[in-house]
């Protein structure tokens, strides 16, 4: 098989959560223990820094992973899902696993593939484990997928655990409420492994501290450790901020191409997890710091957070999916300049909509919209719940349509956002 026809494979024979759900979801790691054994535990040959929570893990970890590569570290990246390339989801040094690799990889365990019958997301694990090795790479900052405790990347045992923060997501396999979802997430913690916590949450943190507490390791909260002040945005679109502890300035003037408000949240986490890195021992000169969080987009390919695609008018995509990550996200445009706002909006159908729908603007123009997958929302569902939410516009059957539809409407002086949906996004970008 060539690189199109084992992607077609991946697609067509393993089940993939980002496309059709449960029906993908694995509630244990016994295939993730079975790929492990079969190709002789790749993941013990480098240390890693594993990174979970609702919003901000993608963000962090590519902070995190940005970082290291500046102070000259062979670093591998995986994170999850991609938006226009599978290879997005293993990196090394901000490049794509090669699609050489890819072939080869599943050429040679395609036997144990059918044996198994792994989800998509249990192969790719495995995948990006062992590019890591076959690379030898000095670190991996690993993502987790979805929770933790029942995550396929969980089988590590990380120098240093991360949890962003707790929202309401993924209910349907994580519980629902904060306190149910947090002991998932939780689940990454292990003995001796020091934690970060990157926000402090009533809710959450008795879990977090059992979780500590019998695991005998160290929990730091990043927003009791630091606080950051309002950013200003460069001429050169970037964001600039000061780090605060206690009372001093301890990182002044610092500087990131990532221009989401919410990332101050993502920074303190990641100037944390770091700051833990360096008591471990790895030499990362502050100048580093600086440079990784100044060009992260740059140096890992990050993509679809607060991208502006275009100037005039105003065209931001972002992939926020979840109340907690819409509510930054409409904050931050509705303390933006505009004529009027034009939203381009899809959701997925395990998502909770109502909430969602609650959070967006009743001044907006919509265009409600389903992406190309099983798992996308009607679009005349959506717009029919929008419309009982007190929310005006028109459904489209492609996000093509309602995103050209926009275009078209909106002025010069106007504000064009895209979002709801990851694939929502992505499909945008493919246009661009």
């Amino acid at each position: 098989m060539n690189y199109n026809e084992t992607i077609t494979y991946l697609y067509s024979q393993l089940p993939v959560y980002q496309r059709i759900g449960k029906a993908a979801y694995k509630d244990n790691l016994d295939n993730t223990h079975a790929l492990d054994k079969h190709l002789n535990s790749p993941h013990q040959n480098y240390p890693t820094i594993h990174v979970a929570g609702t919003n901000g893990k993608g963000s962090v970890s590519h902070m995190i992973a940005a970082i290291l590569q500046k102070a000259g570290f062979k670093t591998g990246l995986y994170t999850s899902p991609h938006l226009l390339d599978f290879r997005e989801r293993i990196k090394v040094n901000g490049k794509p696993v090669s699609k050489e690799f890819v072939v080869a990889f599943i050429h040679a365990i395609r036997g144990k593939i059918e044996e198994l019958q792994p989800s998509f997301f249990e192969l790719t694990v495995a995948m990006a484990f062992q590019y890591f090795k076959e690379e030898e790479v000095d670190y991996a900052v690993i993502e987790v997928g979805m929770g933790g405790r029942l995550d396929s990347t969980n089988i590590i045992k990380p120098l240093l655990s991360v949890i962003t923060n707790i929202g309401m997501d993924h209910t349907a396999y994580l519980g629902n409420t904060i306190e149910k979802i947090a002991i998932e997430k939780a689940g990454i913690i292990k003995e001796g492994t020091p934690v970060i916590i990157g926000r402090t949450q009533t809710e959450t943190h008795p879990v977090f501290s059992s979780f500590a507490a019998k695991s005998e390791t160290t929990l730091i909260y990043a927003n009791e450790k630091f606080s950051i002040s309002d950013s200003m945005i460069e001429q050169e679109g970037k964001q600039v901020f000061d780090i605060v502890q206690g009372e001093k300035v301890v990182f002044s003037n610092l500087k990131t191409d990532l221009i989401g408000r919410y990332q101050k949240e993502n920074i303190i986490t990641a100037i944390l997890a770091i700051s833990q890195l360096s008591e471990r021992g790895i030499k990362i000169p502050i100048s580093c710091l600086y440079g990784g969080l100044e060009n992260t987009a740059k140096l890992t390919g990050l993509r679809g957070r607060w991208e502006i695609l275009e100037k005039k008018p105003l065209t931001i995509t972002d992939m926020a999916h979840n109340a907690d990550g819409l509510q930054q996200v409409f904050s931050q445009l509705a303390a933006s300049r505009y004529n009027k706002l034009h939203v381009v909006f899809g959701m997925v159908n395990d998502k909770d909509a109502g909430k969602a729908l609650e959070i967006l603007p009743r001044d907006a123009i919509y265009y409600f919209t389903r992406a190309g997958i099983p798992r996308a929302l009607d679009e005349m569902t959506l717009a029919n719940l929008a419309r009982e939410k007190g929310l005006q516009g028109q459904a489209y059957s492609t996000v093509k349509g309602a995103f050209l539809s926009a275009k078209e409407n909106a002025g010069e002086e106007d504000v064009l956002f895209i979002g709801g949906s990851t694939f929502v996004v992505a499909e945008v970008l493919a246009l661009k």
